[in-house]
């Protein structure tokens, strides 16, 4: 995901490059001058914001076990071709501007990392078994200018110690295996794959073994998450109903590319029994997570602007009641994710980078 996984954006980022630069005009002259803001003022909810990284595109920050590390992706800076998987401590709250211990092996593409139980092994997506250079990046002026994400067939499921010593390789299906995240309950992970024919969520032991199918409807399944009990998840799905829709979708996926403008939220239990649709709000709605308690979820959208040019938190009841708006930066805010004990919300976002097209990472006291 998430990815996003969102957004995306490689695979994760989803549209984090997007080019509207947070702008005021100068009182005096008249001039368009750059606003940087790391707290905006309705950010009721965010308490002592800090940045985490500065500079290139960092996205999909998830928390260890322990609260003490977190586990991210990175480009466009350190040298990097394309996403690689990092992970660093939180415990100073801000980054010291070294590079951070690279998990992946520093080849293909990668995406969506996140602990394993016990904080010293990590669970990610790569592409570099198929080939060690970045896959091609579909172009959008060759799909109608349509926003296009690509879904390699080269994606597998890999495990790694937090040194970057490669340990395992969970999947090994033809076509796409990816996003996978792990249960608070350490027994499971959810993740998304190709192998049915269709983008669909499953589960398996931590170890790899006993694949479940989790989802069954034409459509695109992923970016899931368990709940703070671990039984139930919470993912973004893309699915066709007319038969133009179904028509483009199907084509698009024959050619391993999805087109994630329309996305809605779903509920399940982890066998994928009781599902149910929390959104309806149209547009791009995409990389949730549970709220502490259970019983609300944190997105990102842009349902709410005008032009579906810029994304937000939001927050949301488990049963879509109680819509309440969480961030409010002009561009980018999304792949929010609470740390264990609750206390502290890490998202990626466009905020406080000069008007360029950074995404960073920042972490927040979380205030009910």
């Amino acid at each position: 995901m998430r990815i996003l996984s969102i957004l995306f954006i490689t695979i994760a980022l989803f549209s984090c490059k997007k080019e509207t630069k947070k702008t005021t005009k100068d009182a005096v002259s008249g001039a368009t001058k750059i606003v940087d803001k790391i707290h905006y003022d309705k950010e009721v909810h965010l308490k002592n914001i800090k940045q985490l990284t500065f500079g290139g595109d960092n996205a999909e920050a998830y928390w260890s076990f322990d609260g003490k590390s977190i586990v991210f992706q990175a480009s466009n800076h350190w040298d990097l071709k394309c996403d690689q998987i990092f992970t660093m401590p939180v415990k100073s709250l801000e980054h010291n501007h070294n590079i951070p211990q690279m998990i992946s092996t520093g080849k293909g593409r990668t995406t969506c990392s996140y602990f394993l139980p016990g904080d010293s092994t990590i669970v990610y997506s790569s592409t570099h078994l198929g080939d060690v250079n970045c896959p091609i990046q579909p172009k959008k002026e060759d799909h109608g200018g349509k926003y296009i994400w690509p879904v390699y067939d080269t994606f597998d499921i890999f495990v790694a110690d937090t040194k970057g010593n490669q340990l395992k390789q969970l999947t090994n299906t033809p076509g796409y295996d990816a996003e996978p995240t792990v249960s608070p309950k350490g027994d499971l992970i959810v993740f998304t794959s190709t192998r049915s024919g269709d983008l669909e969520l499953y589960t398996m032991n931590i170890d790899g073994t006993d694949v479940k199918q989790v989802t069954h409807e034409l459509g695109y399944d992923g970016g899931a998450f368990f709940s703070p009990d671990g039984t139930k998840l919470i993912f973004r799905s893309s699915r066709p109903k007319t038969e133009a829709e179904v028509k483009e979708y199907k084509d698009l996926l024959a050619q391993g590319l999805v087109m994630p403008t329309h996305m809605e939220l779903y509920i399940c239990n982890i066998d994928g029994s009781d599902m149910k649709k929390i959104t309806d709000l149209g547009s791009a709605n995409w990389a949730p997570f549970f709220h502490p308690s259970g019983k609300k979820i944190i997105f990102s959208t842009n349902h709410h602007k005008k032009k579906h040019d810029g994304f937000n938190l939001f927050m949301i009841d488990v049963d879509g009641n109680n819509l309440e708006q969480i961030t409010f930066d002009g561009v980018f805010d999304a792949f929010p994710m609470f740390s264990p004990d609750g206390k502290r919300i890490i998202f990626s976002s466009n905020r406080n980078n000069h008007g360029g097209h950074d995404t960073n990472l920042f972490v927040a006291d979380w205030v009910e």
